[in-house]
């Protein structure tokens, strides 16, 4: 064993803390489970500390070959930033960890993007807020905020499995100097997935006292550096590029539909502009109906996440839609085509659907009539 901590109780009583190893690998699961601050977030970002929302203990894959069933790893979590996080709990005497367990965590990553449906993802994490007697619904709020969207959050952990942008965390009581050096190497090649190790010391005194000590192991300032690099490095997308991600992502169906909101605003030009987005995720398209004399308006943005935004707040300032009897006009013929706008005009929310729910052609048309109108009346007044 390693050398004490002290602690300073009581009428400065120093009481010495001695590291003792863990009576077997489920303590430390179930500390992982119980307390998710063990996995250092503020180590792991120390300008935005990470925070996890756990979606589950012993998370299952569907195996390819259904001779050898299902197989799992430790935990799921996800951040803030909707990053999945894989972590896998072994104790220091597995002889494993160095060579099998890197390489089943890998094949662990590499199947998660394959195999693992959002829908998945939501029903384990609702399964396991009941399985503890919590409501799914708050516990969500209490890790984001009562004004978080959640179905945006879910939509982007999707775009991170679909990108390979997630974080892969090996957690024991004690990393070895040969596991140090596979991780690092590993967090320095892998791009945008970030490969850490956690170690979790325990200490206890004589009379019972427990303290964890957890230390985050891998971020090389070569990889801090490649990493930070790469996400000050903002994508601009263009329509080759752009149509290419989106079909992969999000289906062929979906990809036409897009392509045809686009030709539409093409073929509004010059008076209409598409201008290309940056951002390796969600970077995406939107159309500005540019005015002599007043500042261009942006009338919708499609997502690179399937997502379609209809930018009502941009023109509600401005005539014709600054007055209420025109608002409720436009209301109305979104409200038609089964698309809700704000009641009130001055409300920033923007209407967000995803393109999904235009799969009828007739209801594409539809919206793309509404906009040919909405760009009419707003020429009618310049």
């Amino acid at each position: 064993m390693g050398g004490g901590i002290y602690l300073i109780q009581d009428e400065d009583r120093l009481v010495e803390m001695i590291e003792q190893a863990y009576d077997n690998e489920d303590r430390l699961q179930e500390l992982l489970e119980k307390y998710p601050n063990l996995i250092a977030g503020d180590q792991i970002d120390r300008a935005t500390p990470r925070q996890w929302l756990l979606i589950s203990r012993e998370m299952p894959l569907p195996a390819e070959d259904e001779v050898n069933g299902q197989w799992s790893f430790e935990h799921l979590f996800i951040d803030q930033n909707a990053i999945p996080t894989l972590v896998a709990v072994k104790h220091t005497q597995d002889t494993r960890i160095r060579r099998e367990i890197v390489g089943q965590m890998l094949d662990y990553a590499a199947n998660v993007l394959i195999y693992w449906p959002i829908e998945s993802i939501i029903t384990q994490f609702e399964s396991n807020c009941r399985d503890v007697g919590r409501d799914p619904e708050q516990v969500f709020e209490e890790f984001l905020g009562i004004d978080a969207h959640e179905d945006r959050f879910w939509d982007k952990v999707k775009t991170n499995l679909q990108a390979g942008k997630l974080r892969l965390v090996f957690v024991s009581d004690e990393i070895s100097p040969e596991l140090r050096r596979v991780v690092e190497f590993l967090n320095e090649q892998l791009d945008p997935t970030e490969v850490l190790a956690l170690e979790i010391k325990q200490y206890v005194s004589e009379d019972g006292l427990k303290t964890l000590v957890p230390r985050i192991i891998g971020q090389t300032a070569e990889a801090q550096q490649k990493k930070a690099s790469a996400t000050r490095e903002r994508r601009r997308w263009d329509e080759a590029s752009f149509f290419h991600e989106f079909e992969t992502r999000q289906g062929y169906e979906e990809a036409q539909m897009a392509r045809k909101i686009q030709q539409w605003a093409r073929h509004h030009e010059p008076s209409v502009e598409v201008v290309w987005g940056t951002g390796e995720l969600y970077g995406g398209f939107l159309a500005k109906l540019k005015q002599k004399g007043r500042k261009s308006i942006v009338l919708f943005t499609v997502d690179i996440s399937g997502d379609f935004v209809i930018s009502s707040s941009s023109y509600a300032t401005q005539p014709p839609f600054d007055s209420p009897e025109n608002w409720q006009e436009l209301r109305s013929r979104f409200s038609s085509i089964g698309l809700s706008l704000p009641t009130d005009s001055n409300e920033t929310r923007l209407p967000t659907f995803p393109l999904s729910t235009l799969q009828d052609e007739s209801a594409l048309e539809q919206v793309l009539k509404t906009f040919e109108w909405i760009v009419e009346k707003i020429q009618s007044e310049i």
